[in-house]
């Protein structure tokens, strides 16, 4: 955005080096859950080591009138050389608390806001919808959703996301080489118009991929289609093709009678391990009310619903300054107020502390506290709502556990963290939706998991919001 660098001009002109601290958070999660999934980190590594300006960038910026030709000249030698504290892609997290700590001269934590928001925002927001609707659908998700995405990088940065989330694979060609995850599809309604007949269609695939038969039956009749996909697997099977995967989609029509029928149709043929693949504009709403009619789908794909986020098509993170750090170290807190008191920030260094129940593993709370602060699973801990303050939950010592989210990637200009590969990402993802409690996982009226804050951050926040109308000595 083009304030970063407007303000960066007018740090550079006022001497303004001091180094500060910006949070990376969201205010309320997507699609009215109660959690959402953290993602992007791996593209927010590559930007931040990789920001430099060329020569063609500084002749453009000095073309737009905007700027000076000594910052101009500043920018042709910058780098990053702050640090930056991130949550690991797959958490999962709750609103408030910092994705992304930013510790950096203030003119180079101000210049990768945008960027950090727009990776961080659109990875995350799609990572949450795909574990909505991969939790609906019980697994068995393919995400199929690249010629609806709002352009190429949504498409596969976004197939990334569903996969970390969940998704078994994706149809996005690219997005399998550059992150090594699987492809999955089959063929179009056009394969079988190509052909004079929809039988000889069926044949002609099953031919050319034995491995992978999944015939598409609803081009003229699906349950004629059904028929003869089942000719066609009694063929095969004549023929000694035993097929590692096989079995029919559905693009249209009712999905639950039509599946229910084919399932008959497929069990009495003989053809019990035949996969019953099924589409058409599913989202999460739609595959709970198909399960709990009792649809015999085996396998989803899953398109513009997923890949847009289509009915929550933004994720709302914003960056805010928490805090100066002067030269001996200290902190000075910094405090956004707003008359909408969702708006009012957490101000100082802080951390992301996640409590678990010991005895299940599942999540208590998230405490946000001070950095400096220590705390101990055998110590009793009193949990209480940041607004509604008499709300307390007493925690004995040794009933809980501790984990601090927030990881160091940057120190001094320098990444200190190395991303998994996608699959790798999408076996934690996996554990850390185990520790959700059913009853947060619903789709409607979700139990809310609290985000607390440390009695000493309260305190500050408290003084920090006091000092801004005091009365004292005012007639």
């Amino acid at each position: 955005d083009l304030y970063e660098l407007t303000m960066m001009q007018g740090y550079f002109k006022t001497g303004a080096k001091e180094k500060v601290i910006f949070d990376l958070f969201y205010r309320k999660n997507p699609c009215d859950g109660a959690y959402a999934i953290c993602c992007g980190l791996e593209q927010a590594i590559d930007y931040i080591n990789e920001l430099h300006f060329t020569d063609e960038d500084i002749n453009y910026l000095r073309s737009t009138g905007f700027f000076q030709d000594d910052f101009l000249d500043y920018l042709k030698g910058f780098s990053f050389t702050g640090d930056i504290y991130a949550i690991p892609e797959g958490t999962v997290v709750f609103p408030k608390e910092p994705l992304m700590k930013v510790v950096a001269p203030i003119m180079e934590a101000q210049l990768v806001e945008t960027a950090l928001l727009n990776i961080i925002n659109h990875q995350s927001l799609i990572a949450t919808k795909a574990a909505r609707v991969v939790h609906e659908a019980g697994g068995g998700v393919m995400e199929f959703g690249l010629r609806r995405a709002q352009g190429p990088d949504a498409g596969v940065y976004g197939a990334r996301a569903t996969v970390i989330a969940g998704c078994i694979g994706t149809s996005n060609v690219l997005a399998g080489q550059l992150f090594d995850i699987p492809v999955k599809g089959t063929h179009a309604h056009s394969w079988i118009m190509s052909f004079k007949t929809e039988l000889e269609a069926f044949r002609t695939y099953a031919k050319l991929y034995p491995d992978n038969c999944l015939l598409l039956v609803d081009t003229y009749d699906t349950l004629q289609g059904v028929g003869h996909a089942i000719q066609v697997f009694k063929e095969m099977k004549e023929a000694g093709i035993q097929s590692k995967l096989y079995g029919i989609r559905l693009d249209s029509g009712d999905l639950a009678y039509l599946t229910k029928k084919a399932r008959k149709m497929l069990d009495e043929a003989g053809f019990e391990t035949a996969v019953i693949s099924a589409s058409s504009d599913l989202d999460e709403y739609l595959i709970n009310s198909l399960r709990n009619q009792g649809a015999q789908i085996t396998s989803w794909g899953v398109g513009t619903n997923l890949i847009t986020s289509k009915d929550c098509p933004s994720f709302g993170g914003v960056y805010k300054l928490a805090g100066l750090v002067h030269e001996d170290g200290t902190v000075e807190p910094k405090i956004k107020v707003s008359e909408n008191v969702e708006k009012v920030t957490n101000p100082g260094d802080k951390k992301i502390l996640r409590i678990y129940d010991r005895e299940t593993g599942k999540i208590k709370a998230d405490l946000i506290a001070l950095n400096d602060e220590v705390f101990s699973e055998e110590d009793p801990l009193v949990l209480f709502d940041p607004v509604s303050t008499w709300k307390r939950t007493y925690l004995a010592g040794g009933t809980y556990t501790i984990r601090e989210l927030l990881e160091p990637v940057f120190l001094n200009g320098k990444c200190v963290y190395e991303s998994p590969k996608v699959m790798e990402i999408q076996k934690y993802c996996t554990r850390e939706k185990n520790t959700l409690w059913d009853e947060s996982m619903r789709l409607v009226n979700p139990q809310e998991v609290f985000v607390d804050l440390s009695q000493k951050l309260w305190d500050l926040k408290s003084r920090l919001l006091d000092g801004v109308h005091n009365f004292k000595d005012k007639k």
